[in-house]
């Protein structure tokens, strides 16, 4: 815990080699790079810092937007004391020593900006020790967070600090910052326009990485600017950012729900495509597009459901990669098939019904009678067999008795639905007129 009381701005410290990313830190909030909707002048930030009143804050974004920089900016801007710790390494013995020392040095007149990195790997305990320390004013907390913090954090350290959402780099922004690189090393780097493009990209909008990768490429000696196949030749293109567990997972499994739901299959693929290639487990998605094709097609194409089972029976007989091919043709097939959700609110507004009516017994005309004492009691007496009336319809209430008729099957013009209309309109009228006769 030596390191956490150490000051990095020592004569050893400033001699010794840096690496691009630290020597470009921003030395002012101005500096920061895409992140204006919390930092501009009318921001959350921007206000709490004009009115000298900065609360404590959790800062969830993805990795490489600037979240330990900001953390340190606010507190030279505010005159206090920085102290940074990750929840990865830290456990109570040392949190103890931490807030002590925070303690103390608020006896003294000044305060602490404690910012804790990862701070989502903590548990429920460990959050909680926080609490009272920030009530007090013994110190002033900034969390780091790239979970989303509604799951991953307590609601009481939630109420005792804003959350702010800082956003994944754009190209342009990547751009900037490369620019920055050039000024900083002293030269261009050795790219074609399009190579220069495709680093951009490798950096996957974390601004480190971005960094990180321009440190390779200045160091390579060349005659020539090198084009995007030379430079995809040396470097490897950065993973893209999955976490088949976390936030990142809901995200994209809503993207392709939406996507599907929304009638654009080349949206659907992509996303399909980006979790396959993020790691995710094929069958997890084979049993989300099934649950699409019950959800969100239903009865308007009946053929949807069998399409995505065989798609799954596929997959489990071909396996990676083969196999993932017959759930891409299923999610194309959702896509552009007709939509309805009339099944799916017609079944959740059945189970509103049956909740609310309790144990309401069936009417009795249509209850089984095996027994000569039931038969006495009335059981099946009245019931009318619907294969000796005309159309075959008897029109006899099946409701429980004294209940109002439920209406929750609504059909919609769609698909194969229109048919199933026809016939729910048909069968209203007959029951209409054996309900007069």
């Amino acid at each position: 815990m030596a390191d956490l009381f150490s000051d990095p701005n020592t004569d050893a410290a400033r001699d010794a080699p840096r690496p691009l990313a630290d020597r470009l830190r921003p030395k002012a909030l101005g500096e920061v790079i895409g992140q204006d909707d919390v930092l501009g002048p009318d921001a959350p930030l921007g206000i709490m810092l004009a009115s000298h009143s900065l609360s404590s804050l959790v800062l969830w974004g993805p990795p490489g937007v600037g979240k330990t920089t900001i953390a340190r900016l606010l507190a030279a801007e505010t005159d206090l004391h920085f102290i940074q710790i990750s929840a990865i390494f830290t456990g109570v013995p040392e949190l103890k020593k931490v807030f002590e020392s925070a303690r103390l040095r608020r006896q003294n007149g000044k305060g602490t900006l404690l910012f804790v990195d990862e701070i989502h790997r903590f548990n429920k305990a460990q959050q909680d020790g926080f609490l009272p320390h920030m009530e007090d004013g013994t110190i002033l907390l900034v969390g780091a967070t790239t979970e989303n913090p509604s799951f991953e954090l307590n609601a009481a350290l939630l109420s005792r600090a804003q959350v702010l959402v800082l956003k994944r780099l754009t190209l342009a922004h990547l751009e900037r910052l490369a620019q920055r690189a050039e000024h900083e090393l002293g030269k261009p780097l050795p790219l074609t326009g399009q190579a220069r493009e495709a680093l951009l990209e490798m950096a996957d909008g974390d601004g480190r990485a971005l960094l990180n990768l321009i440190e390779q490429v200045a160091a390579w000696t060349s005659d020539k600017k090198l084009d995007t196949e030379a430079l995809t030749k040396r470097l490897m293109r950065r993973a893209a950012k999955y976490d088949k567990s976390g936030d990142e997972h809901y995200n994209l499994i809503s993207a392709l729900h939406k996507s599907v739901r929304g009638s654009d299959p080349d949206a659907a693929l992509y996303w399909f495509a980006r979790m396959l290639t993020g790691g995710e487990d094929p069958r997890y998605l084979a049993r989300r597009i099934t649950r699409m094709a019950v959800e969100d097609i239903g009865l308007a194409d009946p053929q949807a459901q069998s399409v995505c089972l065989h798609a799954w029976e596929t997959y489990e007989r071909l396996g990676s990669p083969e196999g993932e091919l017959a759930l891409g043709q299923a999610v194309t097939y959702l896509a552009l098939a007709p939509k309805s959700n009339a099944g799916y609110s017609a079944f959740k507004a059945a189970m509103a019904a049956a909740r609310q009516t309790g144990s309401e017994p069936p009417p009795r005309h249509i209850l089984n009678a095996p027994t000569k004492l039931m038969k006495e009691q009335g059981y099946g007496e009245g019931y009318a067999y619907d294969h000796d009336a005309e159309d075959a319809f008897s029109g006899q209430n099946y409701f429980p008795e004294g209940m109002k008729r439920g209406i929750y099957y609504q059909p919609v013009e769609r698909g194969y639905e229109r048919e199933l209309k026809k016939r729910l309109d048909y069968f209203a009228k007959l029951r209409a007129k054996r309900h007069d006769g």
